[in-house]
């Protein structure tokens, strides 16, 4: 069966300069691939050798005029969202593969970068990867289905979650439950609680994310933390 290929922008790194590093942005719900490349500019200083890229999400929104999305929202049950993951999670691996193969790279020198549904679907592809990527960093998301994460985890990259305790979109509950989640299977987890912050980034987020990648992502080897398969 084909899978549908996804593209999106890119940006970075200088020049004549290798590719050593590779970041992924996954948008949210109503967006596309432009919006979170506008923070490959502030990250690639941190980061020299990493090429950046935002995929648009495969399908058209079905709640907007405009935008894509990685699957539907219009039932927001934990077990739709599942399903919606599990049927875009093919998309994603395939295009994460490409690039990791263009780039001549492999999954330790890689990072995702998500928001909101965006976070959802780094989580889910991530920790059932054969092999580990560098970080993951979850903006405003949520783990779905938590519960079937023992059964189903492959890889136990480390995880960030930054969330505002004023979001009116994902609850922020949403992070406490996937730290919880993570945890019990052996997942690294660091999460940032934002006081007052809406459905969005701030400096604090942005800031706390960069930390991390520069911990996880330019590290030369990766940590044991970083985990691998649970054969």
């Amino acid at each position: 069966m084909d899978i549908q290929s996804i593209d999106g922008p890119r940006h970075g790194p200088a020049e004549g300069v290798p590719v050593s590093r590779l970041v992924v942005f996954l948008h949210g719900l109503g967006a596309d691939g432009n919006d979170l490349i506008s923070l490959a500019p502030l990250l690639s200083p941190l980061l020299p050798g990493t090429a950046f890229v935002s995929p648009h999400a495969p399908f058209p929104c079905d709640m907007a005029p405009m935008g894509r999305q990685w699957f539907s929202l219009q039932d927001f049950s934990p077990a739709a969202m599942h399903a919606g993951a599990v049927a875009a999670a093919p998309i994603l691996n395939a295009f994460l593969d490409a690039e990791l193969a263009r780039h001549g790279l492999q999954d330790r020198q890689l990072a995702l970068i998500g928001f909101s549904q965006g976070t959802m679907m780094a989580l889910h592809v991530a920790l059932r990867r054969a092999r580990p990527c560098a970080l993951v960093v979850g903006f405003s998301g949520a783990l779905v289905r938590p519960e079937l994460l023992a059964e189903e985890v492959v890889s136990r990259p480390p995880v960030i979650l930054a969330h505002g305790d004023a979001d009116p979109v994902v609850p922020f509950a949403a992070m406490a439950g996937a730290e919880s989640a993570l945890k019990v299977n052996a997942v690294p987890v660091h999460t940032l609680a934002r006081p007052g912050l809406g459905h969005g980034i701030d400096q604090e987020g942005l800031e706390f994310a960069a930390a991390a990648l520069r911990q996880y992502l330019m590290a030369e080897e990766p940590p044991e933390a970083r985990g691998g398969s649970n054969a």
